[in-house]
């Protein structure tokens, strides 16, 4: 991170240097109210800090606002998942790493979670690294793309190059190039194909 090794760095030092990650499962302190997340996330904070941070996530999760008091184990997935990206937030990062931001949430709020995650990078620059399996959604929101498979990287280009790419968007988009129902010949030859990705 900003040319340092971070693999074996502890937390508080990533943080401190200005990285911090959303993981997959959002991971609240369940027995906690919104705010005490949020405060937990302050730490390194001091206490003008906090409150401007604090003040900012509000204002770009109403939501959370209203319900400050309330016990982060009793919301729902995407109230916890805005709770999450809050408290990472609040450390006010310069990198910002989210693992699989819509796991387990309806696509309403999926549609939410994104637009606010674009609106996050348009209106304050702040870097955003997005691990995301699905593709039709981080593909439209990303500056630049890498697809993986099997723990290696496959391919990788702008989001518009990713998106043209004739393979990605049958193997990752679903958009069949073939017109008419999928058989199970096609599904041979999807197979056959993707071996380019081995």
């Amino acid at each position: 991170m900003f040319g340092e090794a971070i693999e074996r760095a502890p937390a508080p030092h990533i943080v401190k240097n200005g990285m911090v990650q959303v993981p997959e499962g959002r991971r609240l302190f369940a027995t906690l109210t919104v705010e005490e997340n949020l405060i937990a996330g302050a730490h390194l904070q001091g206490s003008e800090k906090l409150a401007q941070a604090r003040n900012f996530v509000f204002d770009l999760f109403p939501r959370l606002a209203e319900m400050r008091q309330s016990i982060s184990g009793y919301l729902s997935g995407g109230e916890q998942q805005m709770v999450a990206i809050g408290r990472a937030l609040m450390s006010q990062p310069k990198v910002l790493a989210l693992d699989e931001p819509s796991l387990g949430l309806a696509p309403l709020i999926v549609t939410d979670i994104f637009r606010t995650i674009q609106k996050l990078r348009d209106s304050t620059g702040l870097t955003i690294l997005l691990v995301e399996q699905n593709a039709n959604r981080a593909l439209a929101i990303a500056d630049y793309a890498y697809i993986m498979e099997n723990g290696r990287v496959v391919l990788d280009g702008t989001s518009e190059q990713l998106r043209r790419n004739t393979d990605v968007r049958e193997f990752y988009l679903g958009l069949s190039t073939q017109p008419g129902r999928t058989s199970m010949k096609d599904v041979k030859h999807y197979k056959r194909r993707k071996r380019w990705l081995s």
